[in-house]
């Protein structure tokens, strides 16, 4: 880890988890320093090994701030995030057929990519948060009612981009569940219609923060900000049911397959949020897009590129980076890039050649995801051991993407 503070330059110093400044894209860099000189940021600003540039705020970053709320530092996919589980099947008992088919099942199952469910699916997150709302509801939550509809036929639904289903195996060759999804679009609704309200906030409020910046924020002690909590909350909820549904989904077709399977050491976890958490005596919101917490002795998940390796992690609880830390490789190729300079072709015959079953219904974009696309998982867990504890390494098997 190394700091870059100029006096000059920042109000605040930028702690990174890499070797030396070169290794960090010069627009990724120039978001940090935006961060660093916000006038209530707490301490300093933390980028993880996998980071990148995103939308106002790094991938890959980590504020603690005081009193607001950012949501282009939540990101649009709230509650992002991944589901784990293993099992005690070994990968001697999975034929390349039996993959197959099990991939099929997997995609007849669960809606990719734009697909949603046909019919309307229960959805506890809502339900739940309708209750809250029935006590709280204001005209910002009026504006985004008619989207609570459009998320009962998307909970249990994988999308697209990075997010994936896999069956990987461990060290010992054990089989293992692995997902990866959000909030859908659901979520991207509600992180696009609050950034849209905290930018109009500030114009009236003339706030400090440069609008270049793109991280307009919302006073947490505002309506505004409160109903963004809320909303955000609602989020965070549907994400985890999304993974929660998906991942039953994919037991129950490996239990048709295999009746006396089991299943255990089940790990969810969001890595676009914020929370209310206490850092060095204060009570502040940290705000971890493309990040995960790990406390000490608490497990994570950090997934590598399809064809590749993820980690299992257990937290060292290192207060400083808020105790976070990355939650995957992290791109070194944007997704128009890789289309560009890596052939469909090319990374289906990867696949083809380590032995991985596909699951995709259009193969075009494929290369999007290639693992050529993104850093070295190996290289990111290295770069922080002062953060976490690697616990298991695992190998694709089997993917399904959107």
């Amino acid at each position: 880890m190394f700091q870059l503070y100029n006096h000059g330059l920042q109000k605040f110093p930028i702690k990174v988890w890499l070797e030396a400044p070169v290794q960090i894209e010069s627009g990724c860099l120039q978001q940090a320093i935006n961060l660093s000189n916000l006038p209530f940021l707490h301490k300093w600003v933390a980028l993880m090994p996998d980071t990148h540039e995103g939308f106002g705020m790094p991938i890959g970053g980590v504020i603690a701030v005081e009193g607001v709320i950012i949501p282009n530092a939540v990101g649009v996919d709230i509650g992002c995030g991944m589901a784990y589980l293993e099992t005690n099947l070994h990968k001697s008992d999975l034929t390349m057929d039996m993959l197959q088919t099990i991939v099929g099942n997997i995609m007849r199952d669960i809606p990719t990519g734009f697909s949603h469910h046909k019919k309307r699916q229960e959805c506890r997150a809502i339900e739940r948060f309708k209750k809250v709302l029935g006590e709280h509801s204001s005209p910002l939550d009026r504006a985004l009612w008619e989207e609570v509809e459009s998320g009962y036929y998307q909970v249990g639904t994988l999308g697209g981009g990075n997010h994936f289903i896999e069956l990987q195996e461990d060290e010992q060759g054990m089989v293992c569940i692995m997902i990866h999804s959000g909030s859908r679009n659901f979520g991207y609704k509600i992180a696009r219609h609050f950034n849209e309200v905290a930018k109009e906030l500030n114009r009236k409020m003339s706030a400090p923060v440069p609008r270049e910046y793109d991280l307009a924020f919302l006073p947490v002690d505002t309506e505004e900000g409160q109903s963004y909590v809320r909303w955000m909350d609602l989020a965070l909820d549907f994400a985890r049911e999304n993974r929660d549904k998906m991942l039953l989904v994919v037991k129950d077709i490996l239990a048709q397959a295999f009746p006396r399977i089991e299943f255990h050491n089940e790990i969810n976890a969001h890595h676009n949020y914020a929370a209310l958490e206490n850092h060095y005596g204060e009570d502040v919101w940290v705000h971890r897009k493309g990040a995960i917490r790990v406390r000490k002795g608490e497990m994570g998940i950090v997934p590598g590129a399809m064809g590749s390796f993820s980690y299992i992690v257990e937290g060292l609880g290192n207060p400083e980076s808020f105790y976070s830390c990355s939650h995957g490789a992290g791109r070194k190729m944007g997704r128009k890039e890789a289309l560009r300079e890596i052939p469909a072709e090319k990374t289906m015959a990867d696949l083809k050649e380590l032995g991985v079953v596909l699951g995709k219904q259009k193969k075009a974009d494929i290369s999007e995801e290639s693992r050529f696309a993104y850093k070295d998982i190996d290289f990111v867990i290295s770069q922080e051991l002062d953060l976490v504890k690697p616990v298991k390494k695992l190998k694709t098997l089997a993917v399904v993407k959107g």
